[in-house]
């Protein structure tokens, strides 16, 4: 199956929230329960969160589209904090369509949309090898970490990339 990178639309989010839910569950569950992931994902991926994903400016939410699902999805955002750099939020790709390549092809459009943007700075679990591995790939560097990401303190730890972005 061919997936095209785009920009999602409202009409995508039943379908991306869908992906998110089975993804946050294949990659988190073992580590925290699948009762810590329902809670997370209600709030972070509720139908009300991923509509103002959608509708922010300075911000691109694309997904990989086959013509009949949704394969994987990603979100940025230029940084309200600080300058010249946007912030990587969710790249997330079906859990059994990893390694095809859509991580990757998604990633590679996200890192066009921000022209402006110098730096690219992603979060991730700190226990979530695969994704620390397929960023560092991508040419990310530890950059610090973060005891608490997440709703309400959570208590989640990650280790914050960073990748310096080619100037367009």
């Amino acid at each position: 199956m061919v997936y095209f990178v785009r920009t999602a639309s409202e009409r995508d989010l039943d379908k991306v929230q869908a992906l998110l839910v089975e993804s946050f569950h294949a990659a988190y569950d073992a580590g925290y329960g699948a009762a810590k992931v329902n809670e997370l994902v209600a709030h972070l991926f509720s139908p009300a969160a991923l509509k103002a994903r959608l509708a922010k400016k300075n911000a691109e939410f694309l997904v990989a589209d086959d013509g009949r699902d949704i394969g994987g999805m990603g979100y940025a955002a230029m940084s309200d904090e600080t300058t010249k750099t946007v912030m990587l939020y969710l790249l997330y790709v079906r859990p059994g369509l990893h390694r095809q390549g859509i991580g990757r092809d998604i990633f590679a459009e996200l890192e066009t949309c921000f022209p402006d943007a110098e730096i690219m700075r992603l979060e991730v679990e700190v226990q979530n090898h695969k994704a620390i591995h397929f960023y560092e790939r991508l040419g990310f560097v530890e950059a610090g970490s973060n005891e608490n990401d997440g709703p309400g303190q959570s208590g989640i730890p990650t280790l914050v990339l960073e990748k310096v972005l080619e100037l367009h």
